[in-house]
């Protein structure tokens, strides 16, 4: 599954980054690497982008971005 799918209030673990370049760069910067427990706060009303906390830190991201992080289930 990717991050863009994980259900608001779970938290998931990052297993893969699917991105190049200054993305994948960027995701590092914000502390997602693999092995990363990400929380899924809340979504915004029109479902883009969604509010992450990540290391401490609410991180929104959008959809079409979270796409390329492949998570699996935190729990």
């Amino acid at each position: 599954m990717n991050l863009g799918d994980a259900k608001v209030l779970s938290t998931v673990k990052v297993v893969n980054i699917n991105a190049q370049g200054e993305l994948r760069r960027r995701f590092f910067d914000l502390g997602i690497i693999d092995g990363t427990q990400i929380e899924v706060l809340f979504r915004s009303p029109f479902g883009d982008p969604t509010a992450y906390m990540i290391r401490g830190a609410v991180i929104a991201i959008r959809k079409e971005d979270g796409a390329k992080i492949e998570v699996a289930s935190g729990n």
